[in-house]
């Protein structure tokens, strides 16, 4: 009687011979999920990851010298979070506060960082398919923000988001009065 023993490598030597994928590595074809978001009349998009929670729109306690896209800070469950708001910091809208601007809480780098936006419309799937590159033009927007614009259609209507890279916003050089006034 013969017996078949299969022989299998060890765990460590079978990860050489298998790519296994990072955890944290999304596959290439699965959709990114981003949070849509009006400022003035455009369209705009964050990665969902980054998004903490969603709070309507209460007047943050000022800093003095801050510029004037900080618009304070507010006490969040016992934390201090600075609130930007993102039409001045991108310079696409005069600031106007209604019932539906909502502040986005987002967690960036491990801050937390509150972004005031007009309306937060719905959450978004976008496969690489759908994300074309930004044009270069000469806006007052920088285009190191800009991830590229997302193409989705809904029905008869097309839709176009401005993808932002919210962590490169968020930690622009003028950015670092947030952390001074966080210590």
């Amino acid at each position: 009687m013969s017996v078949v023993v299969n022989e299998y490598p060890a765990p460590e030597l079978a990860a050489e011979l298998i790519e296994i994928p990072s955890i944290t590595a999304r596959p290439p074809t699965m959709p990114e999920e981003f949070l849509s978001f009006r400022l003035g009349a455009e369209e705009y998009g964050i990665d969902i990851l980054h998004v903490q929670e969603i709070r309507s729109y209460e007047p943050p306690t000022r800093i003095a010298n801050a510029p004037p896209f900080i618009k304070g800070v507010v006490n969040l469950r016992g934390t201090i979070v600075p609130i930007v708001d993102l039409r001045l910091k991108l310079g696409c809208a005069s600031a106007e506060y209604t019932d539906f601007t909502v502040v986005i809480v987002l967690n960036v780098r491990s801050r937390m960082i509150g972004a005031v936006v007009d309306a937060v419309s719905d959450v978004l799937a976008l496969g690489p398919e759908d994300i074309k590159p930004a044009p270069r033009m000469n806006a007052s927007v920088d285009p190191g923000y800009i991830l590229g614009v997302g193409c989705v259609t809904s029905g008869d209507v097309d839709r176009m988001l401005i993808l932002t890279d919210i962590e490169a916003l968020m930690s622009s050089a003028e950015m670092g009065l947030m952390g001074a006034a966080r210590g």
